[in-house]
């Protein structure tokens, strides 16, 4: 499947005029139509709520629309809770889960009413200890070994740190209920960015079994099943797309399975995902510095992996537009770099693009989640712009880019960079 820009060339020359490269964008009608897509996918739930991963855009106005649409917020730490109280989630709007808890996250997140979700069995009685156990509390769960979906493994949920086993969570929730708990949610996350409509609906039927058990074992009202992320977005091209809709249907029908006939039709269910909200709806826009000829060819960008670490870190597929260049056939082999002091600062290697000139800009794709957000500094280089493009196609700054300034404000303190 082709990838299309939702901007042009002339679209971003306008916006360029007013905030330079490199900038990351985003396309609110997209978002919009998003957010409506999934909440109609699981509207056969009552008690649906999808829970965005704050960690993937921690961006104010990106929440502020995804609360218009019915969204809340999921936390990790004290600093994603105080974002999202700014941006008037509270209650129940909060999902917080988190792994080596400090002290002052546990009670931020319990004087916001948040939804706690425990991490460890121990974290019962730290909860306790530091802010009490509230009425209504989630446990992780994590079933170890190897999950796989046919022949395919999909992730090593016994190699990761999160969650707990199946007899942790059975004790968790009886000293739960010893210590007032009175409802009770399940979440667990079990693989990273899938590309399949399976996916959401087989850990369904592992989590859906799971609270069958625990209510069998325990006694306990389980309230809702957070499902987590790990619904992924088809980044290159060449792969299909999930359909939500699809991924809806399947989660449906493990519910009138499993769940119905234990007597738990008003189980709510939970999502909290970040990348497919909000990845295809995000581009980095930057604009050509440099050619290099010698044993490759290689094109310098304004942008490097400060901007988007994905590539450096993991390896991963970004596609690449040329704005104004859609057309031109993709005919030259191309290293797409920045400018960090580091080999792996390469957004793309061997990459056929149309002939590239100084000057042009181009678009990196699906940068919308975990793209400004894993951001850095090293090599003094300074965070950037984010633009929101609105539904009318004007466009707004959303995030300034960082200064020096900003760089060195931790050491006001010192007599070196004193205003």
């Amino acid at each position: 499947m082709e990838k299309k820009p939702f901007i042009t060339l002339e679209q971003a020359q306008r916006i360029i005029a007013d905030v330079p490269t490199p900038f990351h964008i985003y396309d609110e009608k997209g978002i919009r139509e998003n957010a409506r897509l999934l909440n109609k996918a699981f509207a056969w739930n009552k008690g649906y709520k999808e829970y965005f991963a704050v960690k993937a855009t921690p961006n104010p106005y990106i929440l502020k629309i995804l609360q218009e649409e019915g969204c809340g917020v999921d936390c990790s730490s004290y600093t994603e809770l105080m974002l999202a109280e700014a941006c008037g989630f509270s209650g129940q709007d909060i999902m917080f889960s988190s792994n080596v808890t400090p002290v002052e996250d546990m009670q931020l997140a319990a004087r916001l009413g948040a939804y706690i979700n425990l991490d460890d069995y121990t974290h019962v009685e730290f909860l306790e200890r530091v802010a009490g156990i509230p009425e209504t509390i989630c446990c992780r769960y994590n079933p170890g070994g190897v999950f796989s979906m046919g022949n395919d493994i999909m992730d090593n949920p016994g190699e990761a740190k999160y969650g707990m086993t199946e007899q942790q969570m059975v004790d968790a929730y009886k000293k739960l209920m010893a210590k007032g708990a009175r409802h009770f949610g399940i979440h667990a996350f079990l693989a990273s960015n899938t590309v399949s409509n399976e996916y959401y609906p087989t850990l369904a039927g592992i989590l859906f079994e799971l609270a069958v058990r625990l209510k069998e074992a325990t006694g306990a009202h389980i309230s809702f099943i957070n499902l987590s992320g790990g619904v992924g977005v088809d980044y290159r091209p060449e792969q299909p797309a999930n359909d939500i809709m699809v991924i809806g249907e399947g989660v449906r029908r493990k519910f009138e399975e499993i769940l119905v006939p234990a007597g738990m039709g008003d189980v709510a269910i939970f999502t909290e995902l970040g990348r497919f909200m909000l990845a295809p709806y995000g581009h980095l826009v930057s604009t050509v510095l440099h050619e290099k000829h010698t044993y490759k060819d290689y094109i310098g960008l304004d942008a490097c992996a400060a901007n988007l670490m994905r590539p450096a870190m993991y390896g991963s597929y970004h596609h690449i537009t040329v704005l104004g260049k859609e057309n031109a056939p993709c005919d030259h082999r191309y290293d797409v770099t920045g400018g960090l002091c580091e080999n792996n600062d390469k957004f793309a290697i061997d990459r056929m693009l149309p002939e590239i000139q100084i000057g042009d800009i181009l678009v990196l794709h699906d940068t919308g989640a975990h793209g400004f957000s894993m951001g850095y500094n090293y090599n003094g280089k300074l965070r950037s712009a984010e633009v929101l493009l609105r539904e009318d196609g004007s466009h707004k700054l959303i995030r300034r880019a960082e200064t020096p300034e900003d760089y060195f404000a931790t050491f006001d303190f010192t007599p070196f960079f004193k205003k």
